[in-house]
């Protein structure tokens, strides 16, 4: 149960679905790649690639495939904690922490993955290749150098002050303005005319039908007469002298 639980909690993003064919004895055979990024935007994502003869069924394996090659990585309230770069084959992705509000600035690829992670503010750069597989793959590879003050302190056996990263944090935090309370207002209600219009019908003229005219006109049909006026009860007629 708690497994499926989690794949309902997951998120997916499709960076691209490729298209190959192959040429038989009876014409053309074609057949799907799809390469899906899952997270919970929580710090962890996962990559996944598969293939098919249909577009749903090879984006429903690659999701699977990622959801099964999910890891963690550290983050830094809403960015990464410092600089790093990742590389495979001739794609080299640079990632940079950034102050709240910056938001990412990143391509369609690089983007897909610090989304399903959780980045909220980062600042991204690519060098050479823009191939989207080894862009995913670069960034994974910058993702999985990432460390943490604890786990370099640890690993150091020193212990480090406040980084330039926490203090960008903290001032970025401090500048931004607090959040709004309350109820949105509402936005005002023009009713100039309502009482003559009597209706929401559209523009009306001769010969569009009843009912099909501005404030009830029925387009010059001739009206029905007003029904009698009932007669008065027995207690308000005068009595009999």
């Amino acid at each position: 149960m708690s497994g499926k639980f989690e794949e309902r909690d997951n998120d997916s993003t499709t960076v691209g679905v490729y298209r190959t064919s192959s040429t038989v004895a009876g014409g053309r055979r074609f057949s799907f790649s799809a390469l899906v990024v899952v997270g919970d935007k929580n710090g962890s994502a996962g990559m996944g690639y598969a293939k098919s003869n249909q577009v749903p069924q090879s984006v429903e394996k690659a999701q699977k495939e990622g959801r099964r090659k999910m890891r963690r990585f550290p983050l830094q309230g809403r960015t990464i904690p410092h600089a790093v770069e990742g590389r495979f084959g001739a794609s080299k992705v640079r990632l940079v922490p950034a102050a709240p509000g910056t938001g990412v600035i990143a391509g369609a690829a690089v983007r897909a993955i610090l989304d399903m992670i959780g980045v909220q503010d980062c600042l991204t750069k690519c060098y050479g290749s823009s191939n989207p597989k080894n862009l995913v793959k670069a960034t994974f590879a910058a993702l999985d150098r990432l460390r943490t003050r604890e786990q370099v302190e640890s690993v150091r056996g020193v212990t480090l002050g406040t980084t330039a990263v926490e203090d960008a944090i903290r001032k970025g935090a401090a500048a931004m303005p607090a959040a709004r309370s309350g109820e949105k207002a509402q936005a005002p209600v023009n009713t100039v005319g309502d009482d003559r219009r009597g209706g929401r019908g559209g523009r009306g003229g001769p010969g569009r039908g009843p009912g099909r005219g501005r404030g009830g006109f029925d387009g010059g049909a001739p009206s029905a007469p007003s029904a009698p006026a009932a007669p008065e009860s027995a207690g308000d007629a005068p009595a009999a002298g």
